[in-house]
């Protein structure tokens, strides 16, 4: 991005924030963002958050609801004209009524909630009651992937995207893009046919990366796996090509010419709208982390979610609060990372679970601190699908977790119906989080064995492949009066005091 682009987008936030600002004065809001890579469990944390404040869920952790200072929460209108609604209706009915999982993020939405609460400041109670709007921001973490690249050249964004391919882990996976790329002439004339072509072999190639045998997550351009309404257009039909990275400006009419034309309309259609108008007016940020799924894949897929995760967090805009800087530039100053569904493990590895996830974003800690923001990591699960048990096998007691896999879920050769409830031995994490990054350790089961080991069977062949076992939602407890309670959760409550428990106090 040259430097009259970074002063026009900071003259845009400006205007921007000085609106925001001027709105926030009768009420007002805090702007959370809600992400993380696919299959993260984004759209079922917004979901589960609304639902315990509108139905007084058990928030033990979270000081105004607990001290019964939070006297109301409802919606609100959707304060964005020009963005999608979060479609919290249906999404609760999934979990609710149905019992199965909401659709994933495919898209930004938003979902304003309006909290009434008295504070706990005796001069602040004599000015009435507190009211402040929440608007919770749902967008994909691969989007993210995206924002460093404004200020990365084509011949950058190439040669960075053929370093990951030809790796040891990716190679395999890429072969077909690899293989056209070979044949193609990047100082040949322009050709359509040639670019959809080596677009969709390039797009083809970042697909099955994600899924879940590879579970790989540094994926950029992120549009491309969620084109949306953009499917088809020039500006997601390029590829990289293999150039040096300092490659001088292509020729007018060739090929490369073509692809670097796409890739800039990427960045000025795509990338900086979403810069624009979404990112840059967060207060707040959750990341959520689906660990547990890395793990499953191996090393090679720790290290590229710890690479990933990386460049998502170079994104942040991190700093202290400040109400004046705030008029003119917004700030993330609370960044939460969340590992989730830690319901798949037994509590006592909760911590190593925890300890693993700080692994993996160090450095972007460290760099959103050195900022002035402050930063918390917990496991936790925004809808609690097992509980715990002990189970006795060969004398010994041993920790297990109880839940029903969905319809057609498969462990140890046994296929489930989603109504059969079963034990399982969920297994150890690891102590040393750097073991998950060169192996597991000698002994240990790595945390693999939730997926695949059941109490019966916890000491068979712990170190052979095994597929990501998914529970359905829980079945909702009601009272003797009959009333439906909030769905059960692990940690929500302690995410919400880090995220909005000042605002309210």
């Amino acid at each position: 991005m040259t430097r009259l682009q970074s002063l026009t987008e900071e003259a845009r936030l400006t205007l921007a924030n000085l609106a925001d600002t001027a709105s926030d004065l009768a009420v007002p809001s805090l702007r959370l963002g809600v992400t993380g890579l696919a299959r993260s469990g984004k759209t079922v944390f917004i979901t589960a958050l609304v639902h315990n404040l509108l139905h007084g869920g058990r928030l033990p952790v979270f000081s105004a609801a607990a001290g019964g200072r939070l006297s109301r929460a409802a919606l609100q209108p959707q304060p964005d004209d020009a963005v999608p609604r979060f479609d919290y209706e249906s999404h609760v009915a999934a979990l609710v009524t149905d019992r199965l999982w909401p659709q994933s993020t495919r898209q930004v939405s938003e979902l304003r909630l309006t909290l009434e609460f008295e504070s706990a400041s005796y001069f602040a109670r004599k000015f009435g009651r507190g009211k402040l709007h929440l608007d919770l921001i749902d967008y994909p973490g691969e989007w993210l992937l995206d924002l460093p690249l404004l200020s990365k050249s084509f011949g950058e964004f190439s040669a960075e995207a053929l370093r990951l391919a030809r790796a040891s882990g990716r190679s395999e996976i890429a072969g077909r893009w690899l293989s056209m790329l070979g044949e193609t002439d990047p100082d040949g004339p322009e050709k359509e046919t040639g670019a959809l072509a080596l677009s969709d072999a390039f797009k083809s190639y970042l697909a099955a990366c994600r899924n879940d045998t590879h579970a790989l997550s540094m994926l950029p351009p992120g549009r491309f796996l969620m084109p949306g309404d953009l499917d088809g257009s020039p500006a997601l039909t390029f590829a990289p090509l293999d150039i040096p990275a300092d490659a001088p400006p292509a020729r007018t009419g060739t090929f490369r010419a073509m692809m670097e034309r796409r890739y800039e309309a990427y960045k000025s259609h795509v990338v900086r709208p979403f810069f624009r108008e979404h990112f840059a007016r967060l207060d707040r940020q959750i990341v959520l982390v689906d660990v547990l799924h890395a793990l499953n894949a191996g090393p090679s897929a720790m290290t590229d979610l710890e690479t990933a995760l990386g460049e998502v967090l170079k994104a942040f805009r991190p700093g202290r609060r400040s109400w004046l800087a705030s008029i003119l530039s917004r700030r993330i100053d609370r960044i939460l990372f969340a590992a989730t569904k830690a319901d798949h493990l037994h509590r006592g590895d909760h911590d190593r679970l925890e300890a693993i996830l700080e692994r993996l974003v160090t450095r972007g800690i460290d760099h959103a601190r050195f900022k002035g923001a402050e930063v918390e990591v917990l496991a936790m699960a925004a809808v609690r699908a097992t509980r715990e048990a002990t189970v006795k096998h060969g004398g010994e007691e041993l920790p297990a977790i109880l839940g029903t896999p969905l319809p057609g879920e498969t462990v140890s050769g046994e296929r489930y119906d989603g109504h059969t409830e079963i034990a399982m031995f969920p297994g150890d994490l690891p102590e040393d989080p750097e073991s998950v990054f060169a192996g597991l350790e000698p002994g240990s089961q790595g945390g693999r064995a939730q997926e695949r080991a059941q109490a019966d069977s916890e000491h068979e062949d712990v170190d052979q492949a095994l597929q990501y076992l998914r529970f359905r939602p829980p079945k909702l407890d009601t009272t003797a009066e009959g009333l439906t309670l909030s769905l059960p959760h692990i940690r929500l409550d302690r995410a919400l005091e880090f995220l909005l428990g000042d605002r309210l106090a």
